[in-house]
């Protein structure tokens, strides 16, 4: 009665309980735009162990595998539904001839990978092995042409050996190769950071090639993706559209249909990567802050797509994301081997509700890289392999692909380092066909827990609620060759339900994906 009392007094006196610290508004009537499962790409370039070892064995090997690819990784990738693969680059796209890596792999001349590390290999995965290796794992193929050093002929060859039916040089050349019938490869990019490696071009010089290679890409119906600057470089989003799509010929706007974007967390810097397994909670807050303006430059670039495709045509295709730390000692630097720990889980969990909350305009991205390289999903040793933490953050957000995405409004407590702050808490949140609501959560703080209260507006009464969670006993927790796993999910009950508010409590360095029915 006291209690009721107290409350009546505080109504009248016109005061109100505190809002939670950490809250996320969920609109669940809202959602119109879906979120595609192309966002939960990844990226494989000839880099390192990535395809060599990584991916492809060769059918001798004592590794299992199946025509030559690892039944191992294969089965790994098929759990975490890999909706498109970008290949052979990367820089070493733009070195890369094609007609190297087809016919006989005895008679394949072999390529020096100027790139990365000076090796030289042997062209035994091409177009056929990615192709079947896309298929063994159910990924749609993405693959981006050479323009830095290659011709329009020799890409307009390209996609006619893969994606016409008529009778032609090409399309002969490849049934005597062994494939029949065309692949119909939907996804092109035409040239890759052609700012940089690619080329070292100029935006407009850029814009024009881009023009003359999409012309003659005539085979099939293609998505033809344009390489974006360095992702603070608005200019160069500003010069590409400008020239593709400020022009009154409907033949070149329609040569276009999604554009680049790269962004690598480098934790303090390029010139200072840092280990990705030696850190302690300041270089944690480095790699956080550099991945939450990750966010302010992507919504600069989408301010200027917007600007010239008001229709929301053309993708956002961030087809290379992901942390880059040092490589691990006693590897070779140009390989950019490094180890996986439960920062990159959260990290991972930041870029994808990142993209999730801007699927309007972001219509792809593409982990860099799938295997051994980078924040890579699976490392391998021999015939050892390894699901890391990264894997696993992955495999929790698939409920969101190709659901609709659920506008949310977060509230929380910073995270902060000396006088530097950024918000401590990401979410996204989503509703699938059976009208299930899942809701991605990721815990910032590498050291104290977060009461959450996720509150549904606009449906029912919340039925059954279940959850996962993503975490490790330590900061640099990590899944390595021979031992248990570390980091891996488990169920969590870490929550309460009361009417549509779901009450989370939130661990440490943690993800968590709710499901409620």
């Amino acid at each position: 009665m006291k209690k009721r009392i107290l409350l009546l007094l505080a109504a009248a006196c016109g005061l109100q309980a505190a809002e939670p610290a950490n809250r996320v508004v969920i609109s669940a009537d809202m959602g119109k735009d879906t979120i595609s499962a192309m966002i939960y790409g990844h990226f494989a370039e000839h880099l390192g162990a990535c395809i060599y070892g990584g991916i492809w064995v060769g059918e001798d090997s004592p590794i299992p595998n199946t025509r030559g690819v690892r039944n191992d990784v294969a089965a790994a990738l098929r759990e975490i539904k890999p909706a498109v693969i970008r290949w052979p680059g990367g820089c070493f796209g733009d070195t890369y001839h094609w007609m190297d890596g087809i016919g006989p792999r005895e008679s394949r001349p072999s390529i020096v990978n100027t790139n990365w590390g000076g090796v030289t290999e042997d062209n035994s995965f091409g177009t056929h092995e990615f192709l079947d290796f896309c298929g063994q794992v159910g990924a749609e193929p993405y693959i981006a042409l050479n323009v830095g050093s290659g011709t329009v002929r020799e890409a307009a060859d390209w996609v006619e050996y893969v994606n016409s039916d008529a009778k032609s040089p090409m399309t002969e050349l490849r049934r005597k190769n062994g494939r029949e019938k065309p692949w119909n490869v939907k996804y092109w990019a035409v040239g890759n950071e052609s700012w940089g490696c690619g080329g070292n071009m100029t935006p407009g010089y850029y814009s024009d090639l881009f023009r003359q290679f999409s012309t003659y890409m005539r085979a099939g119906k293609l998505y033809r993706v344009a390489s974006g600057g360095q992702d603070p470089d608005v200019d160069w989003t500003e010069t590409v559209m400008d020239r593709l799509l400020n022009n009154p010929h409907n033949a070149i706007r329609s040569l276009i249909q999604g554009y680049s974007f790269h962004y690598y967390t480098f934790a303090r810097g390029w010139n200072d990567k840092t280990s990705a397994t030696r850190f302690g909670e300041e270089e944690w807050f480095d790699t956080m802050k550099q991945t939450w303006a990750m966010q302010t430059s992507l919504e600069k670039h989408i301010r200027v797509m917007d600007e010239y495709d008001p229709e929301n045509r053309i993708g956002l295709i961030a087809d290379e994301w992901g942390n880059w730390f040092d490589v691990e000692p006693g590897t070779n630097p140009a390989f950019l081997y490094q180890q996986n720990t439960v920062r990159d889980a959260v990290t991972a969990a930041l870029y994808l509700n990142i993209f999730n909350n801007h699927c309007r305009r972001v219509k792809m991205a593409n982990l860099a890289q799938t295997v051994n390289v980078l924040q890579s999903v699976l490392l391998t040793r021999g015939p050892e392999m390894v699901r890391t933490p990264t894997y696993y953050a992955m495999k929790m957000f698939i409920p969101h692909q190709n659901a609709v995405l659920l506008p949310v409004e977060t509230t929380c407590e910073p995270l902060t380092s000396g006088s530097r702050s950024i918000p401590g808490l990401s979410a996204s949140a989503s509703r699938d066909g059976k009208g299930r609501v899942h809701v991605s959560l990721a815990n910032l703080d590498p050291a104290r827990d977060k009461e959450v209260l996720c509150d549904l507006r606009g449906r029912g009464k919340t039925g059954r609620v279940t959850a996962e969670i993503l975490t490790g006993r330590a900061l640099n927790a990590f899944n390595d060759f021979g031992k248990p796993e570390e980091v891996r999910p488990a169920a969590f009950s870490g929550f309460k339900v009361s009417g549509n508010a779901v009450t989370v409590r939130l661990p440490a360095r943690s993800v968590v994906v709710l499901e409620l029915e």
